[in-house]
């Protein structure tokens, strides 16, 4: 489950091993490894004299990275469709999802604006409550969340993020899409806050909808990102954008000119291209790195560097520790109180510690080429 950071650090982020930064924003924006560098440089070389292109360079390219997708959530790629962000996703779900007047979408407080109004305005056009229930304390009362999808009725969808982009508050969402599938509740997560620095299978988790950009933890380019659709649900949803490629004759060139309307039997029939082919071939190599060096491994090692976080918090006065204590209800982002967030956040920029304010807290978020001593000189701050 080990790796060599080291190595990794000075294959693929040789700035950081240089110490040139601090980098500990994962959950703003990624860097982009070397690999992907180089692949964005070569492709991107040949699309600026597209007459250098290569077949290869084409729709293989997005093959590749749902193939990438797929394996990294455990999931066929027939169940990735690739989407230009987490939104794009969030929409697809809110405006494509089986709900009508009087149901109910059921969230909590404390999500992220992308994962709300999309769910407002469907709920709005069709009659639908989107509510939100309120937090006990900084984390969602997953207790209430329970009993209302057990108790009530007109719960029709349950709508989260696995995990919270200011608390770093983590849905056990295994117990949550068990319960959901039991009563026929459909059950969608916005995963881009927990896929990277946590292992996940999809279909054990029961989860119907997914959807996740790229350019965080997944240390892609802007515009990439990829939604799940289960299986058995793909045939039953009709996509609310249509793009030519969404088309089972698609792609099937002597064929264009009969417009047959016929829906692609798997999640393609999602996707609104053309979608970046320099992007999507970076992504892919992002992915690819993360699975070469194995999610579990990269899990293991955020978490150690969490309870490091917050061993300090603990014999530090004036600091508090606001993520979950518990490993498995945090992911990769902490979060901290400080006498004065505004004067702490000046320390860490002033010692090139990238991190965000958000909420009322320092948010610090490591990844997997992060090392202890640079957390600890980035605590050391707080």
């Amino acid at each position: 489950m080990s790796y060599d950071v080291r190595a990794l650090r000075a294959r693929e982020f040789p700035w950081a091993e240089a110490g040139e930064s601090v980098y500990l924003d994962h959950a703003s924006t990624g860097p982009i490894p070397v690999r992907s560098q180089n692949a964005i440089a070569s492709l991107g070389a040949r699309r600026a004299e597209p007459f250098r292109l290569l077949p290869d360079d084409f729709f293989p390219v997005h093959a590749k990275a749902r193939d990438a997708c797929a394996r990294l959530i455990g999931a066929k790629p027939s169940t990735i469709a690739l989407m230009t962000n987490t939104s794009h996703g969030v929409n697809l779900a809110a405006r494509s999802l089986p709900y009508g007047k009087g149901d109910v979408i059921l969230s909590t407080h404390g999500e992220f604006p992308a994962n709300v109004y999309p769910w407002m305005a469907a709920a709005r056009r069709r009659g639908a409550e989107f509510r939100l229930l309120p937090l006990a304390g900084d984390w969602p009362d997953e207790a209430a969340l329970m009993r209302a999808i057990e108790t009530d009725p007109r719960v029709k969808v349950v709508s989260l993020s696995w995990v919270s982009f200011w608390s770093g508050h983590r849905f056990d969402i295994a117990a949550i899409g068990a319960a959901c599938r039991a009563r026929g509740i459909l059950f969608f997560v916005d995963a881009i806050q927990g896929i990277g620095p946590l292992a996940l299978d999809v279909v054990a988790a029961n989860v119907d909808v997914l959807a996740c950009g790229a350019q965080k933890w997944l240390l892609s380019p802007w515009g990439t990102g990829f939604s799940y659709v289960r299986e058995e649900l793909i045939a039953k949803l009709e996509p609310e954008e249509v793009g030519w490629w969404a088309q089972a004759s698609s792609g099937d060139y002597a064929k264009f000119l009969e417009y047959d309307p016929k829906w692609s039997d798997d999640a393609r029939r999602f996707e609104v291209i053309t979608l970046d082919f320099v992007g999507f071939n970076a992504m892919s190599e992002s992915i690819g790195l993360l699975l070469e060096v194995g999610t579990a491994g990269i899990e293991s090692h955020v978490r150690a560097l969490a309870d490091r976080a917050m061993a300090f918090a603990d014999d530090t006065p004036g600091v508090e520790f606001v993520t979950p204590r518990d490993p498995s209800r945090r992911a990769g982002i902490l979060a901290f109180r400080t006498k004065d967030v505004a004067a702490t956040s000046e320390r860490l920029l002033a010692a090139k510690v990238a991190h965000s304010v958000r909420t009322g807290c320092i948010r610090l978020a490591p990844h997997l080429y992060n090392t202890a001593d640079e957390l600890d000189a980035a605590l050391a701050l707080l």
